[in-house]
């Protein structure tokens, strides 16, 4: 069977509601942790992590932050109307510079009520201290699965992050069937966000402590990645098989400086979280197309690229040689790309030896890695959980796969 004929039915299993953590644990670290090492399953403590991780492992994760990306407008006449901003329109290479963007700017949205709102503009009241101003959406282009919104507003000294800050909603996941709320805004982040720009948070970090990271650097090393996490997160697969499901791209940022470590290390390297391990992955298949000089930001891994018969392969550290050359050829300091990667089962692993993540959906793409990572024992992992009342999802408790 083919990588794009994997039926997705292979990859279901019984979810009832009550199974879905709808609010976290009161401790972030106090979540359950199932330990899959080899064929041997074993229930432990988030917090006591460290008692399973092999020596000197280097823990990679994400630093992305989730914006408040729902904005809620009201016409005229009372109609609710719900803007989901996903991503910048037209420059998405450097996110800092596009929440420090003053007015005005366009972005890709999901429009909520969309048939109330069919043309002119909304406004919306906003208080910097001091000052009331506005701001202006106007929907510029329609499109099958997304609008183009363009944002204006009358203080120019304020940029769009800013403008999120104050007049957004946190968007918590769709499965938990409500608004965020003052807890929310603080547990639906990870201690390690700093790079504002995701949609979803990457939920595998939501278990570490700044005292748990600590205890665990006696021992191992921590490093960094940034992945944007956008709303195809929580797009089920749909069609039959795998090959009809299209990935959505996301953007990547990783420093010359994981680069070398990747290069150094000689333990093994942990993802905390789909999103890492994705990177991570994603940084091999850049090392095979990148020019010997070049300082083109538009790079980018496509779904099925892993999966395409090649003369020529490179190993792992030359791939990440080559990645180190462009970068001080081009006088860089990070390399940024945009990743549609689809790791499903098939896929080799290039430089991940294990996973933390938290337990997904049926049928969803995240499961899908899991299986690539662990084979079949998915299966035996997520049974176990069900029957030892683990708490599924976002807020959720967590996993660690080893070989």
């Amino acid at each position: 069977m083919t990588i794009k004929a994997i039926p997705i039915e292979h990859y279901d299993y019984p979810l009832p509601d009550y199974r879905i953590a709808h609010y976290p644990l009161e401790q972030r670290d106090a979540s359950k942790l199932l330990v899959m090492k080899g064929e041997a399953l074993q229930q432990d403590v988030f917090r006591n992590i460290g008692d399973h991780l092999p020596g000197k492992s280097l823990l990679i994760t994400n630093k992305t932050r989730v914006v408040n990306a729902r904005l809620h407008f009201a016409k005229p006449g009372g109609a609710q109307i719900e803007i989901f901003c996903l991503e910048p329109a037209r420059n998405k290479g450097d996110f800092e510079k596009v929440f420090a963007t003053p007015s005005p700017v366009e972005w890709k949205c999901l429009v909520g009520n969309s048939k109330r709102w069919k043309s002119g503009l909304l406004s919306l009241e906003l208080n910097v201290p001091g000052r009331l101003f506005r701001l202006n959406a106007e929907r510029i282009e329609r499109h099958d699965d997304h609008s183009v919104i363009r944002f204006s507003w009358d203080e120019p000294s304020v940029g769009f992050g800013h403008i999120l800050e104050l007049a957004g909603e946190l968007p918590l996941p769709p499965y938990l069937n409500r608004k965020a709320e003052g807890l929310d805004y603080e547990r639906y982040q990870t201690v390690f966000a700093v790079a504002e720009g995701s949609v979803a948070a990457p939920t595998a970090g939501l278990h570490f402590t700044s005292e748990l990271i600590g205890n665990l650097s006696k021992n191992h090393r921590f490093a960094e990645v940034t992945l944007h996490v956008g709303a195809g997160t929580f797009k089920p697969v749909s069609s039959a098989t795998i090959g009809d499901h299209q990935m959505h791209a996301e953007r990547i940022v990783v420093h010359k400086s994981l680069i070398k470590e990747l290069l150094q290390h000689k333990g093994p390297v942990i993802a905390v979280g789909t999103t890492s391990m994705r990177t991570l992955e994603s940084l091999y298949w850049l090392g095979l197309q990148l020019p010997e000089s070049s300082t083109d930001r538009s790079l980018f891994v496509g779904q099925w690229e892993p999966y395409a018969e090649r003369q020529h392969i490179l190993s792992t550290e030359e791939s990440m040689r080559a990645i180190l050359h462009y970068l001080e050829t081009n006088g860089m300091d990070s390399i940024s790309a945009q990743t549609a990667l689809m790791i499903a089962p098939g896929y080799n692993f290039r430089i991940v030896n294990g996973l933390i993540t938290n337990f997904h959906q049926p049928k969803s793409t995240l499961l899908l890695l899991v299986s690539a990572f662990v084979g079949e024992k998915w299966r035996d992992a997520y049974h176990f959980a069900l029957q030892n009342n683990f708490r599924f999802l976002s807020y959720g408790d967590s996993c660690l796969f080893l070989p």
